[in-house]
C-alpha cells in the first residue's frame, strides 16, 4: 500500500480521512456499492471530470479500496470493491442517513436506500456491548502514550 504522510499518525479517523476523505473518492465508492463498474459509469453517475476520476481510481486502487480487472468482453477495464472497500458500507450508510436528516428540507424528495426486499434500511444506531445507544456524550477516545 502506498503510505501517505499521515495528518495525525495516532488517530484512526485522521488516517481514514487521509486515505478516503475527499468527496469524489467517497462518491466513487458509493457508486461501486450501487453496481457501477466502468470508468464511463462512474463519470456519468458523478459528473466528475475525466482527469480527476482517473486520479481517484488510481488512488482507490493503490490504497486497496478497489481492484481493476479486464471485463469479460476483453475490451475495457472494470473496477470492483475489495474487502476494504466493502467495509466502507457503514460509513456510506451513516453519511446517507445523516444527509437524509440534515441536508434536505422537510418533505424534500431524495433517493432512498432499500434492502433486498425493497424495504427502507433502518436507521444505523451504534450500540455498546450492553445494547445501550452510543454517542459522543457516552464515549471517549483512549489516547496512546
Amino acid at each position: 500500500m502506498n503510505v501517505p504522510d499521515w495528518t495525525d499518525p495516532d488517530c484512526p479517523v485522521a488516517r481514514a480521512l487521509d486515505l478516503i476523505g475527499d468527496r469524489w473518492s467517497l462518491l466513487v465508492i458509493r457508486d461501486a456499492m450501487d453496481g457501477a463498474r466502468s470508468f464511463t459509469e462512474f463519470q456519468r453517475r458523478t459528473g466528475i471530470a475525466r482527469n480527476i476520476l482517473t486520479d481517484r481510481l488510481r488512488k482507490l486502487i493503490a490504497h486497496g479500496f478497489l481492484e481493476q480487472h479486464t471485463a469479460e468482453s476483453g475490451r475495457r477495464k472494470e473496477y470492483a470493491l475489495t474487502e476494504a472497500g466493502r467495509d466502507l458500507f457503514p460509513v456510506i450508510l451513516t453519511l446517507r442517513q445523516w444527509g437524509e436528516r440534515h441536508a434536505f428540507a422537510p418533505g424534500e424528495a431524495h433517493s432512498t436506500l432499500v434492502d433486498q426486499h425493497g424495504e427502507p434500511v433502518p436507521e444505523f444506531v451504534p450500540s455498546g456491548v450492553d445494547g445501550s445507544v452510543l454517542g459522543a456524550e457516552t464515549t471517549r477516545v483512549h489516547k496512546i502514550g
